[in-house]
């Protein structure tokens, strides 16, 4: 017994979805397997397209550096052309699926971390608290409002940073009765159990307590964690209306409530639209007979395969287990695929922890398609998607959701455009 889909994705990220919408909506059966917890799940509320070259941030024109990458880099394999047509198609989809999002690639904003400093992204969630440049900034007197008792919160390193931006800073916190069930325990009092709770008529509670604290400091913005708007964006929306000045949004350490939500309506529109989502399974191997795959195994299906005309690995790199090593090698677990890594172990990192770490480069082989290399050999129908393609360091050059989206989308034309892709 097969169960046989026109293309199936190993990996339920933000890559291996955006590849799956683009091909439902050319009429494909798709099936999607995923571990689990995603890469969005720990998102910034931001994403980056290029940001930082050779230590120093890019505010005009990155795609002006992105054309001058070398050829070994992801996107020059997405290649220039296709990424000035895959970008205005970005926003459009997130909207589509509910997500919205701003910014512009001729320009990067700048977005606030959780520790209070200012880097370079591309588009950012709603309310997230992002500005034109680093410094000074124009926010007036800003007030930094924590909820009683949540620690993923970091208002010191929060004021330290305004400051030197060069704002005035005041901290406050609230608490509400509605909470009090979460403070049994310090692990329930994280971001999404707050968010389920901050919903409806308890933001006005929230206002409240926010407006009043702004009477008594004067401030002309207010910055809080991003512990609102779990399923969609209206609580953001309401929160912002109700209260007097604006209100700025930090991601929070380690659940992001911006990257859960952003995950779930990716999903929820792919599996609507008729794709199949395989949660909380994981792939252990394939079947690989002359130069294509033909099958592959899950955990929770046994000695059921899947087939496929075309596979996707979107598995991601070490943190999402795509990319794994062990003390002689790095591999990659599914079908031993070709690994870009150095064979000597000692060169894979440098001992300061802030300098240029070579594994961070690591990935899977792929060719100019984005096909991927087995034995020295290309597979003519397992494409790669996202972080677990080598040739870059996305921490360093703020490229990571630049990378998995370009190249989710071309893959997902190389699979349309191929003979097995379209309908026949």
């Amino acid at each position: 017994i097969h169960m046989r889909y026109d293309t199936i994705i190993i990996g339920g990220g933000m890559g291996g979805l955006v590849t799956g919408i683009n091909l439902l909506r050319q009429g494909q059966k798709v099936a999607v397997i995923s571990a689990g917890q995603s890469a969005l799940h720990f998102n910034s509320g931001s994403f980056g397209l290029y940001g930082r070259h050779n230590g120093e941030d890019i505010t005009d024109n990155p795609l002006d550096y992105i054309k001058g990458l070398p050829e070994t880099h992801p996107y020059s394999k997405v290649g220039i052309d296709n990424i000035l047509k895959y970008i205005p198609q970005v926003k459009p989809l997130f909207e589509e699926v509910g997500v919205t999002l701003h910014g512009d690639e001729k320009r990067n904003h700048y977005r606030l971390t959780p520790i209070g400093m200012l880097k370079p992204a591309w588009l950012s969630m709603e309310g997230y608290a992002t500005a034109d440049s680093p410094a000074p900034l124009s926010w007036g007197k800003a007030l930094l409002v924590n909820i009683q008792g949540y620690l993923d919160f970091y208002p010191q390193f929060l004021s330290r940073g305004l400051e030197k931006a060069g704002l005035k800073v005041e901290s406050r916190t609230f608490t509400l009765d509605s909470l009090q069930h979460l403070r049994k325990s310090a692990t329930e009092m994280r971001a999404t159990n707050i968010a389920r709770v901050l919903d409806g008529n308890v933001l006005r509670d929230v206002a409240r307590h926010i407006n009043r604290f702004i009477d008594e400091t004067d401030a002309t913005t207010v910055i809080m964690p991003a512990v609102i708007g779990m399923f969609d964006e209206s609580p953001i929306r309401l929160l912002q209306e109700q209260v007097k000045v604006p209100v700025r949004f930090i991601s929070t350490i380690p659940m992001s409530v911006g990257g859960m939500r952003a995950q779930m309506k990716l999903r929820t529109w792919f599996h609507q639209h008729g794709g199949t989502y395989l949660l909380g399974d994981i792939v252990t191997r394939g079947t690989i007979d002359g130069g294509r795959v033909k099958e592959i195994y899950t955990a929770n299906l046994a000695d059921m395969p899947l087939a496929a005309d075309n596979f996707v690995i979107a598995s991601g790199s070490f943190l999402s287990h795509g990319l794994e090593a062990n003390p002689d090698s790095v591999y990659e677990p599914i079908f031993g695929l070709d690994v870009v890594a150095d064979p000597n172990r000692p060169q894979w990192c440098d001992p300061d922890l802030y300098k240029e770490q070579r594994f961070e480069h690591y990935g899977i082989a792929t060719d100019s398609s984005l096909r991927v290399s087995h034995k020295g050999s290309t597979l003519d129908n397992l494409f790669a998607a996202g972080a677990v393609i080598g040739g870059c360091n996305a921490l360093k050059e703020e490229s990571g959701a630049g990378v998995t989206l370009t190249t989710a989308f071309k893959v997902a034309d190389q699979i349309l455009n191929s003979k097995q892709g379209g309908k026949q």
